[in-house]
C-alpha cells in the first residue's frame, strides 16, 4: 500500500538526517546553506524548464529534488539549532492561513460558500493577500518603500520586471504600451548615439543598454509577458534552429567556419522556413 503524503515527507526527512549525521555521507555533512544555494537555484530552474516543455513525468521527479533542497536546508538548520523542518513548514502553513482571510476564518476553519468574505475574482483574492502581507510588515516596523524587499538573487530581468510592478501599483507607470514602445525607441537612440559618437565609453554604452532593457522588461509587463519566461522560449528557438543550421551545413559537407556571412544568413533563412 502506497505511503500517504504525510509518510513519504518524513521518510525524506529522516533519510537527510541520516545523511547528515556521523554515519552518513561525507559530502552532504561538509554542506552549508551558502555552498547549496546554487543548487536550490539549478532545481527551480529544471523545475520550470519540465513545466514549460510540459513533461509531466521529468516534472515529477523535479518536483521532489526541489523539494528535496528545502528539506536538506531545513537539517542544515536544525543541526545548528536554528529551527527544524516542521517549524518551517509550520511558518508557512500559518501564512498561508493568515493570508488569505477570504478563504480561512481566524480559526483556521474555512469560511462556508455563502460568506462575504469569500474572494469574487482571482484580482479581489490578490488585493487581499497584499493588503494582510502589507498589514503584517507595518505590524512588524518594516515600513519600507513600495519597491519593498525584492531578494538580491533574483534575476536582472525578472527584477525589472518586479520594479516596474511595484512602481505601478502606485501608479507610477506609464499609461499605455504603446508609450513603453516610445520609451523603447529613444532608448535605441540614445544607444546609438553613444555607440556613433563615444564608441571608446563602454561604461556609457553600458548604461545605456541597461536602460533599454530595463524599458523592454517593463513594456512587456504591460503586456502581461513575464520577461524571463519569453526570453527561455527565445532562447530554445534560437537553439533549435542554430542546431537545424548545423546539421543542415554538416550533412552537404560544409563547415560553419569555412562560410561566409551572407551563406550563412542564407542557410538560416532556408532553417526558418522549414
Amino acid at each position: 500500500m502506497p505511503l500517504t503524503p504525510a509518510e513519504e515527507f518524513a521518510r525524506l526527512v529522516g533519510i537527510m538526517a541520516t545523511l547528515r549525521s556521523p554515519e552518513g555521507c561525507p559530502w552532504d555533512r561538509e554542506q552549508t546553506f551558502a555552498s547549496l544555494g546554487q543548487f536550490v537555484l539549478e532545481e527551480a530552474y529544471e523545475v520550470v524548464d519540465a513545466i514549460e516543455r510540459n513533461d509531466v513525468p521529468a516534472l515529477r521527479e523535479e518536483i521532489g529534488d526541489h523539494i528535496f533542497e528545502g528539506v536538506f536546508l531545513a537539517q542544515i538548520a536544525a543541526d545548528e539549532g536554528h529551527f527544524s523542518v516542521a517549524e518551517s513548514l509550520e511558518a508557512v502553513s500559518d501564512k498561508l492561513v493568515r493570508r488569505h482571510p477570504h478563504v480561512f476564518r481566524e480559526d483556521g476553519r474555512v469560511h462556508d460558500a455563502a460568506s462575504k468574505e469569500r474572494a469574487p475574482s482571482a484580482d479581489a483574492a490578490l488585493s487581499k493577500w497584499d493588503m494582510q502581507k502589507a498589514a503584517e510588515k507595518g505590524a512588524a516596523g518594516q515600513t519600507g518603500g513600495a519597491l519593498g524587499d525584492l531578494p538580491l538573487g533574483l534575476p536582472a530581468l525578472l527584477k525589472a520586471y518586479k520594479l516596474g510592478k511595484r512602481a505601478a501599483g502606485v501608479g507610477f507607470d506609464w499609461a499605455r504600451a504603446g508609450d513603453v514602445v516610445s520609451k523603447i525607441e529613444e532608448e535605441v537612440a540614445e544607444l546609438r548615439e553613444t555607440l556613433e559618437h563615444h564608441p571608446a565609453d563602454s561604461g556609457r554604452a553600458e548604461e545605456e543598454m541597461g536602460d533599454l532593457l530595463f524599458a523592454i522588461a517593463n513594456l512587456s509587463r504591460k503586456l502581461g509577458i513575464e520577461p524571463e519566461a519569453a526570453l527561455r522560449k527565445a532562447n530554445q528557438k534560437f537553439t533549435r534552429r542554430f542546431e537545424a543550421l548545423e546539421a543542415s551545413i554538416s550533412a552537404s559537407g560544409g563547415r560553419l567556419d569555412a562560410m561566409t556571412l551572407d551563406e550563412l544568413e542564407a542557410e538560416w533563412q532556408r532553417v526558418k522556413q522549414a
